[in-house]
């Protein structure tokens, strides 16, 4: 309900007609009310980056990422030559970085063939699992690795994007040599991706302990991230690579325990969110009702509708709250669904909240354009990233509430 209302006390409105400015109103006594909701159908099919690790949180518990992907031939029919003379000196699997989330602890990694083909017209979402061949395609003794996403990564003469390196079986490379030569798989992609689905790639170490491990982000989608077949023929050294580009499908797998933690509570009773409220990629989304929104003058013109959610979150802190995030509202006709209002919120890190511009939102409400829905607040890279945000809620015991900010000219 709207509660109070004041003049503007014209800070911050020099791009107001001094006319307007003269009747402008300034509401900032919104009463909010703050929850978590649990989202258990997120569809992560050909997302923009592919996750890999493990991390325990303290407030969200632990988190496991995989994913899956198909390998494409670089060309049909390549011509090996006689193959009774190539020596097959490594198989790598390279995952360009694009980010990563918690620390730099070692992981142990298992590399699966599918067995399973992957379908474009199927929807992957974040629990989904596909059939698997039961061998570990990694080299023995190569399967723990400790990531470095800001280290260098040299490969022979070339310094190159940082790299994920994973050396797979020999055994791989020799198989897909010999069907090169004397099958049939190579002839065209589609009879490539029958003879080879694709591959799983996870992380087979027990949870880290709390406040521990690490989630790391990679565009599988860069021409550097293939898969590469490293040989030697008649004393020449050689290469063939298996590419993942945008034609391959994909789809990250993600588990997410949030037994016993504070985001549970609040999913489970949502008046507690009162206090403190969650959003965490692939499984839970913040949600903010504004009642008092739809009690503003219809015949009014919004100037500025200004949203704070201020967040518990310490500069340097492993587990941050990331750039931005998404605003939705559910749908009258399908609440199941969330639909964009077209804008992001951005975190301001040395006021430690984000700030949404609800100018336009506020302004169709107002008017009846719109009805006055829930808005819905998720990190921006939803099926990318581990980022997870904790909101003060109205009646935090911290410093600083949540609060609308609404400047508006009646006529």
């Amino acid at each position: 309900m709207l509660s109070c209302k004041k003049k503007e006390n014209g800070l911050g409105l020099n791009n107001l007609d001094q006319n307007e400015l003269l009747n402008a109103n300034q509401i900032d006594t919104f009463e909010l009310t703050t929850f978590t909701i649990l989202d258990d159908s997120v569809i992560t099919k050909d997302p923009a980056y592919s996750v890999l690790g493990k991390y325990n949180d303290p407030k969200f518990g632990p988190m496991d990422a995989s994913f899956y992907t198909q390998l494409r031939i670089s060309g049909v029919n390549p011509n090996f030559g006689d193959i009774t003379t190539i020596a097959v000196d490594s198989v790598m699997l390279g995952l360009e970085y694009e980010g990563y989330y918690g620390d730099f602890d070692p992981i142990t990694l298992e590399v699966n063939e599918l067995t399973e083909a992957l379908d474009e017209d199927s929807m992957y979402y974040a629990f989904t699992d596909l059939a698997v061949a039961s061998t570990n395609l990694v080299e023995p003794g190569y399967e723990t690795i400790t990531p470095n996403p800001e280290g260098i990564t040299v490969i022979g003469e070339d310094t190159v994007d940082t790299q994920l390196r994973i050396r797979l079986r020999n055994s791989l490379g020799e198989a897909l040599i010999d069907e090169a030569e004397n099958g049939t798989a190579f002839s065209s992609v589609e009879t490539f991706l029958d003879f080879f689905k694709g591959i799983r790639v996870r992380c087979v170490h027990p949870n880290p302990s709390s406040g521990n491990g690490g989630i790391y982000y990679f565009n599988i989608n860069d021409p550097l991230s293939k898969l590469t077949i490293y040989y030697t023929q008649d004393g020449t050294q050689k290469r063939y690579d298996l590419v993942i580009n945008t034609a391959c499908i994909d789809f990250n797998h993600v588990e997410i325990n949030n037994a016993g933690k504070p985001v549970q509570t609040v999913i489970n009773d949502t008046v507690s969110g009162q206090k403190e409220f969650y959003a965490q990629a692939f499984k839970s989304r913040a949600v903010v009702q504004i009642p008092g929104i739809s009690g503003l003058p219809k015949k009014s013109v919004i100037h500025k509708a200004e949203l704070y959610l201020p967040v518990q979150y310490q500069t340097g802190s492993a587990y941050n709250p990331g750039f931005e995030v998404s605003v939705a509202t559910r749908p009258v006709e399908n609440p199941n669904d969330f639909a964009s209002i077209g804008v992001f919120g951005t975190y301001v890190d040395f006021q430690k909240h984000f700030k949404i511009d609800l100018r336009s939102f506020v302004q169709s409400v107002a008017t009846g354009l719109l009805p006055n829905s829930e808005l819905i607040f998720s990190p921006r890279f939803f099926i990318t990233s581990a980022d997870r945000i904790v909101f003060n809620g109205p009646n935090t015991t911290n410093k600083k509430k949540p609060q609308l900010i609404v400047t508006y000219t009646e006529y």
